[in-house]
This record gives structure tokens, C-alpha cells and sequence, in this order.
């Protein structure tokens, strides 16, 4: 932007210094996250740059860590053509931990989705009774430390019909830890808070009388959903939901006290690593993990500007 033609020299020198405060802040923020992407092109097992990296020799850069990403726990590592990408797809550490935060991710993110909407539909509605104490209640996942929420969790899939034996009923209905259904479940506790959040957003600038005029058009409340409400609110629900995706993507509390060996997500893939063997490898997931979340971040902006051009706030 631009300084005016009549700002005062102050006003000019502000402006300029001000515009440097942000570079600064920026590169304080995205300089820790930039740092891993040479790293793990490192030739050498280390965590450092190397004099060779430094000098831009070409053999101090290597694609060996994301080779490793697909041989790492491989039958045989040295197999070729279909036979290699058979035994990773099947017994690579690192691709059936993705396999399993992509499975987990989809089911938990599609049940956030559903039920964040539906809540934020009811909120949204003035007559609804004790709206803040609800919605306080549906956010809280959000606000209470994670490991309270997790260990909570921990306890109740362990045997979720226990409670149930206060009301007589059997309390032997099988265990959630442990198990796919149940990380599934707790993903999309946690993810529901953003659904319910960015749907609610978008409510706020929806007008309710559309929904007046399509009633007194003739459509029942199934029609008017779907075709005057949902493709108004669609961007919001978009944004919820990848949201949840990526807090469910990148949750690992919840996945140590809950998952079993058999549910390894890459977050907890990464732990492990971190914990038993200290790898370069684990710098390659980190960096396309970035290349994921900058590809997520430019669709939730995307939408978020075709929302704002639909109901008007900014020009086409």
C-alpha cells in the first residue's frame, strides 16, 4: 500500500518502520519452519548444515531421507518395480502411518462436518434456548488442555457402557481404546469446535428471510436446506471441515492415550521416532507436512474470499 501523497514525513517514516516491525515479526515466526526444508535434503544423518551444504556442493544434498520414508520397516528394501511398491505399501512404517491419519482423518473429519453443522444450525437460531452455555460446552474441547480432554477420553473408551450400569443396563458393550472407531471418535470431539465456529461465522452474515420466502414459495424445510441454505453456508463448511481434517491430521495426545499399534498416525510415527531412533527422516515428513498445510491454508483462504463475494462484502 502505497503512503498518500499528503502524509507528514512522521507519517512517512512510521509507515516504513511499521512495515518492518511485520517483516520482522514474520521472519520470527516462519524462520523455524523454513529452517527444515534444506535440512532434509542433508546427505549427512545429522540435523545440522553441513560445511558442504554451506558451500552449495552439489554431494551435500541427497534425497535419501525421502527414499526412507518408503523403505523404512520394508521386507526387502532392495526390491524393484512393482515388488517395491507392493512391500511399502504394505509394510513401510511411514506409509501405514499415513494411510491410517488419511482413514482417521476422512471418517472423524465427515463426522465433525455433520454434527458441527447441525449444532451451529440450532445456535444460530435466536428462539434456541441457553445458547451460550451450549455453545460453551461444544467449544470446550477447544479450551481444556488437551491432555485432561485425552485422559478423560482414555477412561470412558476404555468401557463407555460403564455408566450405564448406573441405569441398570449392561455395562460389558466392548472396548473404544484401542481400536479405529474410537480414535475416530475422539478426532472429531476435537474437530467439531472449528466446524461449529466457522459455520457459525458464516451464519452470521446469512439472511433468515431467504429461508422465509422459500417456505412461502412451497418448499419443506428438506428442500429449503439444500437449496437455499447449504450454498450459502457451503465455504464455511468447507473451512470447518478442513480444519478438522488438520486437527486431525496433526493430534497426537489423543492418539497416545487411545490408539493401539495398530492406529500409528504420522504425528505419532514422529514421537517414535523422536523417542528410539533419532532420524533426518522425520525433517522430510516435517517438510511435506508444510507443503500440506500451505496447500490447505491457500483453500481455506480461497474460500473464505468466494464466502465474502457471495454474500456480498466484497466486490467480484
Amino acid at each position: 500500500m502505497a503512503v498518500p501523497t499528503y502524509a507528514t514525513p512522521l507519517e512517512r517514516i512510521w509507515h516504513y518502520a511499521y512495515l518492518v516491525i511485520c517483516g520482522l515479526i514474520f521472519f520470527f515466526l516462519i524462520a523455524p519452519i523454513v529452517v527444515i526444508i534444506p535440512l532434509s535434503f542433508n546427505a549427512e544423518p545429522y540435523f545440522t548444515f553441513t560445511d558442504r551444504m554451506l558451500s552449495l556442493d552439489p554431494e551435500g544434498y541427497s534425497l535419501r531421507w525421502y527414499r526412507s520414508l518408503l523403505t523404512f520397516g520394508m521386507q526387502n528394501p532392495d526390491a524393484t518395480g512393482w515388488a517395491f511398491w507392493s512391500d511399502a505399501w504394505q509394510n513401510a512404517n511411514w506409509v501405514k502411518a499415513a494411510k491410517n491419519s488419511i482413514i482417521i482423518g476422512v471418517f472423524s473429519t465427515l463426522l465433525a462436518t455433520v454434527l458441527g453443522t447441525l449444532a451451529a444450525l440450532g445456535l444460530s437460531r435466536p428462539e434456541m434456548p441457553f445458547r451460550r452455555a451450549i455453545m460453551a460446552i461444544l467449544i470446550s474441547p477447544m479450551i481444556v488442555p488437551l491432555i485432561i480432554t485425552a485422559t478423560g477420553m482414555f477412561f470412558f473408551y476404555s468401557n463407555p457402557c460403564e455408566l450405564l450400569g448406573i441405569f441398570g443396563l449392561p455395562t460389558n458393550c466392548g472396548r473404544l481404546a484401542g481400536t479405529y472407531v474410537g480414535v475416530i471418535l475422539a478426532h472429531a470431539t476435537l474437530g467439531i469446535p472449528f466446524v461449529i465456529i466457522t459455520v457459525t461465522a458464516t451464519l452470521v452474515g446469512f439472511d433468515q428471510s431467504l429461508n422465509r420466502a422459500a417456505a412461502s414459495l412451497g418448499a419443506n424445510p428438506r428442500t429449503t436446506f439444500f437449496r437455499v441454505t447449504m450454498p450459502l453456508i457451503l465455504p464455511g463448511v468447507i473451512s470447518g471441515a478442513l480444519f478438522a481434517f488438520v486437527t486431525s491430521f496433526d493430534e497426537v495426545v489423543a492418539v497416545l492415550f487411545i490408539a493401539g499399534p495398530e492406529q500409528q498416525t504420522i504425528p505419532r510415527q514422529m514421537w517414535n521416532g523422536i523417542r528410539e531412533q533419532i532420524s533426518p527422516a522425520i525433517l522430510a515428513v516435517a517438510t511435506l507436512l508444510v507443503i500440506f498445510s500451505i496447500a490447505l491454508l491457500t483453500t481455506v483462504e480461497l474460500l473464505r474470499r468466494r464466502s465474502e463475494r457471495i454474500r456480498g462484502v466484497t466486490p467480484r
